[in-house]
Formats: structure tokens, C-alpha cells, sequence
């Protein structure tokens, strides 16, 4: 007896010390709990881990073999961007705001691209400067790219016959995929050697009257020969051939005849990775090219050096949260969800549900963006969740914003706390409720921690990769649903 007692003890105090050392554990409907000693400890060896030392191990992400999903054949492996540059920033806070800054800059290209669209403008009456940067995926490994501030994901992806493996930023945000090309008029700096064409047996020039070099938003043609301009609000663009190019995935399958920019003059905030490779729903986005029925990607923690998959034709896992995609008539690159409402503490907040509405004319919605940081609410909407918030929060000391953040917390003196859950809810009744972690984040490594919403004057809101990290986010195109499934990194 007496023994049995004693194991049940140490199994109910195993279980506990798990719990408490967890990043965030569920207490009820109502709060959950976030581990604060573990997300600052993570902030303050990011800057440890990443001193010039040991910058070759982090290299050495280069020569591993890929990591290849068991859910599918066709796939690429995602890090983050830390993993491949590490970072050269003084400490989190710098970090912080610069990622803050460049997420603002890409949240209003975004913005910029649908008022435009909303307005009636057609695509060829947009200039480069009002027109997105866009890329094409298949399954590779994501990386976090908060090193540099940007909020981006890489993916290793083979390029050219034989391949050439290459970082690209993966976006659901774009269509264009490009990469960096000898030889250079001008290239920023990137992980991998620039990609020249002709050590590639498979490159091949799109000519003016082809369907890819029609889709694109901006082209010139040049002796019969296709060239492309994509260009970001932030004054990042790239320049060069409208080509064709084989694509290999993580375990040497391969398709051919991607349609895919060849940048001779490119410029802006890609600094590591040797282009772009869209996931979005125009035309010329990769899924569409390979006639993909779905994709998934799960996003690493930004501040990690560990690895998942962008997967294509893997089915959405069993216990994913599902939701209906909408699609915007007006503008088919967004990837939009139903959302119709959102829960603090268990309780839903006074939002009209037309707030989150997809109208006729290509205006408002929620699009799910792997490429933006911090997800963007209407107003109305960000004023319901934080006061909610701030009122679960009473208990917690209070201080300062942070940039674009006005709700944040000094938490120095805590190793965990106890804070309000947040759930997105569906027009199909699901409820997607987020980890903590993914909604409370730090900002510097003096444990201020910050509800990671904001506002947003626009009509388009914004599911941004910080409220996705850790969730597996597939796209079942053929049903159009997209599916939330946790921990299946």
C-alpha cells in the first residue's frame, strides 16, 4: 500500500514539474499559463548563441542531409532565418524593432495592394512600386528569418539540373517566384552562391507571348524575351528573365518547367536568402504551377534554429482545427479565412461579424500571411480583445508600449503567470484556441512581454506567423478549407 502510494505521489509530482516547466499549459477555458522564465532564458541565449564563435556550427545547417515529412513526398524544410545568419543585432529589444518596423512596412504593401484593387484598378494599371514581390513553394524546410528583423521563413529549395540548393522566403503573400542570378548587376548578400544559369542544363528563357510572361503584373519584353519587375512597398524590388527552371524537393523528386523570375538587380530586405518562392493563389504561385490539391507549412519558433516542412498534396492531420477559405474575386493571391469572432476568457467579444467580412468589391477580410509577424485586426475589433485582455490582466503589473504594441507587461519578477486565453472562431462553428506563447510575447531580454495584436486602420486584416508558430497550417485547395493542427512541427 504503502508503496503504491509513493509511486502515485511521484507520478503526480512528475507530471506537475512537467507542466510548470511547459512554455504554455491550458488551466481552463479561461487562462492559461505561460512559462516566462523559459520564453526570457530563450531571448538572452539567443545573443549567446549566436557571438561569432559559433557562427560556423550554425553554417553547418548547410550541409545537413534534408530533413524529409513522412506526410509527403513533396516537400522542402523550412528554418528560420537566425538558423542560417544568425544575428547581428545588439540585443533582443534592437531585434524587436527592427522586426516591428519591417513587418509595418510589409503590412501596408499588403494593405496598399487590395485598396488599390478595391479601387478598380486593373493589373496593368499598376506601377512596380504598387505591385508585391511574389514566390512559388514546394515542400522544403522553413527557417525563421527574425534574425534580420523581417519576420521571414526560408526554405532549402534545388534549383537548375543538376541542383543547386538555395534559401528562399516562403509567402503566401506572392505569386512571383524569383531568385538571384549571374551574372549580377546588382545582388545583395545571400547564404548561398548566387545561382548561374548556365551550370544549369534546364534553364530556359520564357519568351513575350507566353501565358507565364502574360500573368505577370509587370513585364517588359526585350528581343522577344520575357523580363519581369516586382517590386515591395518598402523599396525592395527585383529585375531580370522570366525564365523556366526545374525545382527539386528535400528527397530529389523534381518538376519541371516552373515559370520563375531570374533576378539580375535586386534590392531590399532579403538579406541571406537567394529569393522568393510564393503560396499564393494567382496563376503563377507554385502550388498552382505544380497543380497542387494542398500545401502545409509549420512554422518554427522565430527565435529557433530548428527545422520543419512546407509539404504539397499532404492531407490536412485529423485533429486540425478547420476552417472555409474565401476567395477574394478581385484579387486572387490572398489566402482568406471565415473568421467571424473572437474569444477572451472563454467568452466571445461584442464584434459584428460583417467587421471580418470579405465584401463584393474586394474590400476587408482576413487573409492568413506566412510573411507578416504580428496579426492586424480592424480597430473596432483590437480595442474589444485588449480591453478584454487588460481586464483579465489586472493582476499583472503594467508598463510601457513597445513600438507598435500598447498593451505590455513587466514581468521580471515572475516565472510564469496565469493570462486570459484568446480564440479565433469560425463561420463553421470551430474555435481555434491559441497557445499563449503565440499572443504574450517578449520583446527584450528584462522580461517585458506584450499582447502580440494590433490595430489597423485598413480594411484587410491579417493573420500574422506569430499567432501560426508551432501549428501545422495546411490549405486543402480542393475543398478550400485551411486546417490548424498544434504541435505537428
Amino acid at each position: 500500500m504503502g508503496k503504491a502510494v509513493g509511486f502515485l505521489l511521484a507520478v503526480f509530482f512528475s507530471f506537475f514539474s512537467s507542466s510548470i516547466l511547459a512554455r504554455t499549459l491550458l488551466v481552463s477555458s479561461k487562462s492559461a499559463v505561460l512559462d516566462v522564465f523559459s520564453a526570457v532564458q530563450k531571448t538572452q541565449e539567443l545573443f549567446s548563441l549566436n557571438s561569432q564563435s559559433v557562427l560556423p556550427s550554425k553554417r553547418s545547417v548547410h550541409d545537413q542531409e534534408p530533413f524529409v515529412s513522412s506526410g509527403s513526398s513533396l516537400s522542402f524544410q523550412i528554418h528560420s532565418r537566425l538558423a542560417i545568419r544568425g544575428t547581428s543585432y545588439n540585443d533582443y529589444k534592437e531585434l524587436t524593432l527592427d522586426r516591428l518596423n519591417r513587418d509595418s512596412m510589409r503590412v501596408k504593401a499588403l494593405q496598399t495592394r487590395v485598396d488599390l484593387v478595391s479601387q478598380g484598378l486593373r493589373k496593368a494599371d499598376l506601377t512596380p512600386l504598387e505591385t508585391e514581390l511574389e514566390a512559388e513553394k514546394l515542400e522544403v524546410p522553413v527557417v525563421s528569418g527574425t534574425s534580420q528583423g523581417s519576420g521571414e521563413y526560408f526554405c532549402r529549395v534545388g534549383i537548375g539540373h543538376p541542383p543547386s540548393q538555395a534559401y528562399m522566403v516562403l509567402d503566401t503573400g506572392s505569386d512571383v517566384n524569383w531568385v538571384q542570378c549571374a551574372p549580377c548587376a546588382d545582388c545583395y548578400q545571400q547564404a548561398d552562391p548566387i545561382f548561374d544559369p548556365l551550370s544549369s542544363s534546364s534553364f530556359s528563357p520564357l519568351t513575350c507571348g507566353t501565358r507565364q510572361c502574360r500573368s505577370l503584373d509587370v513585364s517588359e519584353c526585350h528581343n522577344n524575351a520575357c523580363l519581369y519587375e516586382v517590386s515591395y512597398g518598402d523599396g525592395s524590388y527585383t529585375v531580370g528573365d522570366f525564365v523556366t527552371e526545374t525545382i527539386t524537393f528535400a528527397d530529389s523528386a523534381s518538376v519541371n518547367n516552373i515559370a520563375i523570375g531570374c533576378g539580375h538587380n535586386n534590392e531590399g530586405l532579403f538579406v541571406g536568402a537567394a529569393g522568393l518562392i510564393g503560396l499564393g493563389g494567382g496563376a503563377l504561385s507554385f502550388p498552382s504551377q505544380i497543380n497542387a490539391s494542398s500545401f502545409s507549412y509549420c512554422l518554427v519558433d522565430r527565435d529557433s534554429d530548428s527545422a520543419s516542412t512546407l509539404e504539397f498534396d499532404s492531407a490536412i492531420p485529423p485533429d486540425a482545427v478547420t476552417a472555409p477559405l474565401v476567395r477574394n474575386s478581385k484579387l486572387d493571391t490572398y489566402r482568406y479565412v471565415d473568421l467571424t469572432g473572437i474569444s477572451v476568457s472563454g467568452d466571445l467579444l461584442p464584434i459584428q461579424p460583417s467587421t471580418f467580412q470579405l465584401n463584393d468589391d474586394g474590400d476587408g477580410g482576413i487573409i492568413v500571411d506566412s510573411g507578416t509577424a504580428v496579426t492586424r485586426l480592424p480597430k473596432e475589433a483590437y480595442n474589444s480583445l485588449r480591453d478584454a485582455f487588460v481586464k483579465g490582466t489586472k493582476n499583472l503589473p503594467s508598463t510601457n508600449g513597445v513600438a507598435l504594441f500598447d498593451t505590455c507587461y513587466d514581468l521580471r519578477s515572475m516565472k510564469s503567470v496565469e493570462v486570459p486565453t484568446v480564440s479565433f472562431h469560425f463561420s463553421n462553428g470551430k474555435e481555434l484556441a491559441l497557445p499563449a506563447k503565440n499572443y504574450l510575447i517578449p520583446v527584450d531580454s528584462s522580461s517585458t512581454f506584450c499582447l502580440a495584436f494590433a490595430p489597423t486602420s485598413s480594411s484587410l486584416g491579417i493573420i500574422g506567423n506569430v499567432q501560426q508558430q508551432g501549428t501545422r497550417v495546411s490549405y486543402d485547395l480542393a475543398n478550400s478549407l485551411i486546417g490548424f493542427a498544434s504541435n505537428k512541427c
